[in-house]
């Protein structure tokens, strides 16, 4: 199978063994389009139990599924979240149909299978498994066993199956991933063939059929019985010819043929919207208001700089910005422009947000209230939940990339420095910056190039609402010039409450644990920030009230020259009187 730049060859076989019915099952799925570089090549193999005359159908139940339901989970998912959510909802199933069996009582004799994945993306192998069925990388003189067995040895004689689908309500998935290489061949086979092959056997069988590898599985599969296997046989052979380039851009991000736009200018007619008036001009990018001739709606248009119309990358993240859009669907990140039309030239065209930027609101809003920066926080997340939830991040969280409209609803905007996980497994060297977003608000991990997460996105969301509450960044400008862990480790949190003494003291509690400069110890998910700044617990209630010094000096030195002025007072009344 062949396209673009990727080639594999494909064979498979089974041979049912003593009994009339065969229990194992396997697919493989080979897309093109978009699929192909969403999604890759997908090999699945599952075997039943011999002791359960329902194991078959648990195994084409897998196997059918996982085909199906895999192809069928967000484009931006990476692949181990994709295949383990459907292959935990695939367990559950099984499960349910076990209890309400005969396998309720005996799991063996219930909905029950062994199962392995092999999938190809871009120039990455993914490997899911359970069980005993085993998927093996070929040698020159040796068969590697990629995947270990689930098997619970009772004695050299007498083993069960310690994992498999089927069997509990919640089933562990063993997974690898490693960078593929051209000319690698692969197995996947159940153990009524693995048990009688050796590494001879399949360089034989490949020798004899080297543009046949149905063929070759075929053989592989009848030998497999003929040296004495009575159990079905099923073998999947999976050889790669050709990788796609490791720089080539991602095939979703489509912009061939795309020429770029000319200077747009007010009341000019562009791909089917009609210029307003100019928005924005930066050295990146130029925006325009116009609108959708089809609709009557308006729409920002965002037209690539000139200066960078021949960097790759650039052009790339260009297009990304109204990809991620089109599959994340929240009041509170921006929308992309709903049409389909054919394009000429390269732009990107998302809703217009008739409002100010948080940069702005913060200008308008010098001393704003904790209840009102509550609220904008809490937006702020829940635009940040819809991009994780789709293993998304943002990357470039600021108050200039953030909106709010005269009905105080609050947008993220600007996505083109987003990380999409799903994306990046196609090849990993694509869509890699070195510092994404702006150095004032980025978390010290991407100062360090160890990249980002989303208690990085805590970070970035914990600095602005330090930023609303103070005007100030809570590190001053030091963060932004970490390089090194030295570096780190004398950063300096600078409690809010020294410049705003009229906040609870357990603000600044929950604020530096959310700005603390090691990952491992700020809240654990955005969700939990957002409930501390509401609700906060024990654990910050508790906190230390820091001394009035530290919080307001000057009032604290007046407030001493009032007392000891008091107090000279009083002893000079007492003197007088004493006289």
């Amino acid at each position: 199978m062949a396209s673009g730049n990727l080639r594999v060859s494909l064979g498979q076989a089974s041979l049912a063994g003593a009994h009339d019915v065969n229990q194992d099952f396997h697919g493989a799925l080979l897309p093109k389009g978009h699929q192909l570089a969403s999604k890759g090549i997908t090999l699945a193999i599952a075997d039943g139990i011999s002791s359960s005359a329902v194991s078959q159908l648990a195994s084409q139940t897998a196997v059918g599924s996982f085909l199906e339901d895999y192809y069928a989970t967000s484009e931006a998912w990476s692949v181990r979240r994709a295949a383990e959510r459907v292959l935990s909802a695939t367990n559950s199933w099984l499960h349910s149909q076990t209890m309400g069996g005969d396998g309720r009582f005996e799991k063996d004799r219930g909905f029950v299978c062994t199962f392995c994945a092999l999938i190809l993306k871009g120039r990455d192998l993914h490997l899911l498994h359970v069980g005993d069925s085993r998927i093996y990388r070929l040698h020159a003189q040796a068969l590697e066993q990629l995947t270990e067995d689930h098997r619970v040895r009772m004695s050299s004689t007498e083993s069960y199956l310690g994992r498999a689908l089927g069997v509990g309500p919640h089933v562990e998935i063993d997974y690898r991933g490693w960078a593929a290489e051209v000319g690698e061949v692969y197995l996947l086979a159940t153990d009524g063939a693995y048990s009688h092959l050796q590494a001879d056997d399949i360089h034989a069988a490949l020798g004899r059929h080297p543009d046949d590898l149905d063929a070759a599985a075929s053989d592989l599969v009848s030998l497999a019985h003929r040296r004495g296997s009575t159990d079905d046989a099923t073998l999947q052979l999976l050889r790669i010819d050709a990788l796609p380039a490791s720089d080539a851009p991602h095939p979703q991000l489509r912009r061939e043929g795309l020429a770029m736009p000319p200077a747009l200018a007010p009341r000019m007619d562009f791909e089917g919207f009609t210029i307003l008036r100019e928005l924005q001009v930066s050295a990146r990018s130029h925006l325009h208001l116009a609108v959708d001739q089809a609709s009557g709606l308006q729409y920002v248009i965002k037209t690539p700089s000139v200066d960078l119309s021949q960097d790759a990358d650039y052009l790339d993240r260009f297009v990304l910005e109204e990809w991620i859009a089109r599959r994340v669907d929240s009041p509170h990140v921006v929308k992309t422009w709903p049409g389909d039309r054919p394009r000429s030239h390269l732009f990107v065209a998302m809703a217009f947000i008739d409002g100010q930027t948080l940069a702005q609101w913060r200008v308008d809003n010098p001393q704003p209230s904790l209840e009102s920066v509550r609220g904008i926080v809490e937006q702020i997340a829940q635009g940040l939940q819809a991009l994780h939830r789709r293993e998304m991040l943002h990357q470039d969280l600021r108050p200039e990339n953030v909106m709010i409209d005269a009905q105080g609803t609050v947008t993220l905007i600007d996505l083109a420095n987003a990380h999409v996980e799903g994306l990046a497994e196609y090849h990993r060297d694509a869509l890699v910056t070195g510092v994404p977003g702006t150095l004032q608000y980025a978390a010290p991990e991407y100062l360090l190039g160890e990249g980002g997460s989303q208690r990085s996105e805590l970070f970035s969301l914990a600095a602005i609402t330090y930023q609303l509450l103070t005007g100030q960044l809570p590190y001053g400008l030091e963060a932004a010039r970490v390089r090194t862990p030295a570096d780190l480790r004398r950063l300096r949190y600078v409690p809010a409450r020294h410049l705003r003494p009229d906040l609870p003291a357990w603000v600044d509690a929950v604020l530096a644990k959310a700005l603390s400069p090691q990952p491992d110890k700020r809240q654990e998910v955005i969700s939990e920030f957002v409930q501390d700044l509401k609700a906060p617990g024990a654990q910050f209630q508790s906190q230390r009230i820091t001394p009035l010094i530290d919080r307001d000096p000057v009032l604290f030195w007046k407030c001493s020259t009032a007392v000891l002025g008091l107090a000279v007072v009083g002893l000079l009344v007492l003197r007088a009187f004493g006289h």
